[in-house]
């Protein structure tokens, strides 16, 4: 039996996989837009991707509430216009050209300060033929409103392009400070009609089949909460978004709801999709559990297990034994401990030799398993020699 310092030694195996940074996990995507963008890019990288918008847009063209807004900007022009979005900003030029208000929409807003929340919302305004008077460097809402009050807003009509949800503290910070708010929403979110995805990614989560999910909207995590909620399932998905399952978000603005209920998330310094994918790419590899075993490396990822960089996907009873085996490695777990971790195995404890001949079977070497006769089995760590010491003359 390996002794404790070899145990503790054994997790530090640096890695040298020889297979995609991803493979082996599974990562839940709940975007609706640019999903298809999003799972070839996590594709590409080895994962295997659990689609489940947790959302839908309403189309702008259809949309009542955006037509209101258009036409009472048009009749009374804005004295500072907020895009908050590009797709969006762009969205709402779109469907006034569909409404035949194109000319008269972008002829009221010429007469504003039209202010930009980053980049792609200063590109929307300069594409409509418009220009922007000041865009923000940290593409935050906050940095905008922090703008808007130093200058003063007393008194202002100013329109508030949406992006998808309110923003209530935005709009109550202007009009406690005196504006006139007319908010533009040119798009809303609202449940997908077919919850069956979004069933199944929350079962996924909870069950712990799930290694990652990611977030490129606040609605979208906001959207996977309450359906947790109807289905009684907040206290299972908070605590494997807490511990298990690592929540990767498009930036700090999108992991605002998780954050607020103490969920540690994970975002890029730049708020861009390739970025999200690469802080990812970089994080979840780092979790995984590599150890030193009968002269291999072992590494413990997701679905899957890799062997000297090699990847070996295992099957879920085999992968339930094998992290219960990690989780005192060098140490002989009983039968009767790994029968426990077998789903819907009763009490026939042959299931756990059935599940371990297939374990060894599909990790390829199977000395990576010793059975400890009439006790269980072990993970036959490598043992850590001692470090040489040397003695030098008394004085």
């Amino acid at each position: 039996m390996a002794d404790r310092t070899a145990v503790a030694t054994a997790a530090l195996v640096p890695s040298q996989d020889t297979a995609p940074p991803l493979a082996g996990y599974t990562i839940g995507i709940t975007a609706a837009r640019r999903a298809d963008e999003l799972a070839a890019l996590l594709q590409r990288r080895g994962a295997t991707v659990l689609r489940a918008p947790a959302l839908r847009i309403v189309p702008l063209a259809d949309d009542t509430e955006l037509l209101a807004a258009t036409r009472a900007l048009i009749a009374d022009p804005p004295d500072i216009a907020v895009a908050t979005t590009g797709i969006g900003f762009r969205g709402w030029i779109e469907a006034a050209e569909g409404w035949d208000l194109f000319d008269d929409l972008v002829g009221s807003l010429a007469k504003a300060e039209m202010l930009a929340r980053g980049p792609k919302a200063k590109g929307a305004i300069r594409a409509a033929g418009l220009r922007e008077a000041w865009s923000a460097e940290s593409e935050s809402s906050v940095e905008v409103l922090e703008r808007l009050l130093d200058q003063g807003v007393d008194g202002r009509r100013i329109a508030v392009q949406l992006h998808g949800a309110p923003l209530r503290d935005f709009v109550d910070s202007l009009t406690t400070a005196g504006a006139e708010v007319v908010e533009v929403p040119v798009y809303r979110w609202l449940p997908p009609l077919d919850l069956g995805p979004v069933d199944r990614l929350l079962d996924a989560t909870c069950s712990g089949s799930l290694d990652a999910v990611t977030f490129t909207s606040a609605p979208a995590a906001l959207g996977l909460l309450d359906r947790a909620a109807e289905r009684g399932q907040t206290a299972e998905l908070l605590h494997a978004l807490r511990r298990d399952v690592l929540p990767v978000c498009v930036g700090p603005v999108t992991a605002a709801p998780l954050e607020e209920l103490d969920i540690a998330t994970v975002w890029p310094e730049r708020m861009r999709l390739g970025a999200m994918v690469q802080t990812l790419t970089a994080r979840l590899p780092d979790r995984a559990r590599r150890l030193a075993v009968a002269g291999h490396t072992l590494e413990l990822r997701g679905q899957a297990a890799l062997v000297d960089g090699d990847l070996r996907p295992v099957p879920p009873a085999g992968m339930a034994l094998l992290r219960t085996l990690a989780r005192r490695p060098g140490w002989v777990v009983p039968r009767s401990e790994l029968l426990r971790a077998l789903p819907g195995s009763g009490d026939d404890e042959h299931a756990v030799e059935t599940a371990m001949a297939r374990l060894r079977a599909a990790l390829g070497t199977p000395r990576l398993i010793a059975t400890v006769v009439k006790r269980g089995y072990r993970l036959a760590v490598d043992p850590v020699p001692a470090p040489d010491t040397k003695y030098g003359d008394e004085d």
